[in-house]
Protein backbone atom coordinates (compact mmCIF):
# COMPACT_ATOMS: atom_id res chain seq x y z
CA UNK A 1 0.00 0.00 0.00
CA UNK A 2 1.46 3.16 -0.60
CA UNK A 3 0.58 5.88 1.76
CA UNK A 4 2.00 9.25 3.30
CA UNK A 5 2.14 10.40 6.86
CA UNK A 6 -1.02 13.14 7.58
CA UNK A 7 -1.59 12.83 3.98
CA UNK A 8 0.53 15.55 2.71
CA UNK A 9 1.97 15.38 -0.38
CA UNK A 10 0.53 15.88 -4.32
CA UNK A 11 1.36 17.37 -7.01
CA UNK A 12 3.20 20.79 -7.73
CA UNK A 13 1.76 21.15 -11.28
CA UNK A 14 -1.82 20.17 -10.07
CA UNK A 15 -3.17 22.88 -7.89
CA UNK A 16 -5.21 21.63 -4.72
CA UNK A 17 -4.57 17.41 -5.89
CA UNK A 18 -3.80 15.78 -2.54
CA UNK A 19 -1.76 13.24 -1.79
CA UNK A 20 -1.62 9.49 -1.16
CA UNK A 21 -4.26 8.41 1.39
CA UNK A 22 -3.15 8.50 5.28
CA UNK A 23 -1.01 6.53 6.53
CA UNK A 24 -2.55 7.17 9.79
CA UNK A 25 -5.92 6.09 8.08
CA UNK A 26 -4.71 3.00 6.71
CA UNK A 27 -3.26 1.92 10.45
CA UNK A 28 -6.50 2.99 11.77
CA UNK A 29 -8.60 0.66 9.51
CA UNK A 30 -6.22 -2.45 9.37
CA UNK A 31 -6.14 -1.94 12.92
CA UNK A 32 -10.39 -2.42 13.16
CA UNK A 33 -9.69 -5.48 11.08
CA UNK A 34 -7.80 -6.83 13.49
CA UNK A 35 -4.82 -6.94 11.71
CA UNK A 36 -1.37 -6.11 13.54
CA UNK A 37 0.27 -3.68 11.99
CA UNK A 38 2.98 -3.54 14.27
CA UNK A 39 2.66 0.26 13.95
CA UNK A 40 2.05 2.31 17.18
CA UNK A 41 -0.82 4.56 16.02
CA UNK A 42 -0.48 7.20 18.51
CA UNK A 43 3.23 7.82 17.92
CA UNK A 44 2.35 7.83 14.05
CA UNK A 45 0.09 10.30 14.69
CA UNK A 46 2.50 12.57 17.06
CA UNK A 47 5.37 12.11 14.00
CA UNK A 48 2.42 13.05 11.42
CA UNK A 49 1.62 16.77 13.21
CA UNK A 50 5.09 17.54 14.46
CA UNK A 51 5.55 17.06 10.17
CA UNK A 52 2.36 19.49 9.40
CA UNK A 53 3.45 21.99 11.87
CA UNK A 54 6.90 22.06 10.57
CA UNK A 55 5.61 22.11 7.15
CA UNK A 56 2.86 24.89 7.48
CA UNK A 57 0.33 22.47 6.32
CA UNK A 58 -2.93 20.91 7.80
CA UNK A 59 -2.59 16.99 8.08
CA UNK A 60 -5.13 15.12 5.76
CA UNK A 61 -5.93 12.33 7.65
CA UNK A 62 -9.66 11.72 9.25
CA UNK A 63 -8.48 9.19 12.16
CA UNK A 64 -5.62 11.71 13.18
CA UNK A 65 -8.52 14.29 13.34
CA UNK A 66 -10.26 12.34 15.40
CA UNK A 67 -8.32 10.50 17.94
CA UNK A 68 -6.52 14.24 18.22
CA UNK A 69 -10.37 15.64 19.24
CA UNK A 70 -10.60 12.50 21.29
CA UNK A 71 -7.29 13.24 23.25
CA UNK A 72 -8.49 16.89 23.58
CA UNK A 73 -11.41 15.76 25.86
Amino acid sequence: FQTSVAGLGGCPYAKGATGNVATEDVVYMLQGMGIDTGIDLDKLIDAGVFISDFLGRKPNSRAATALLNKRAG
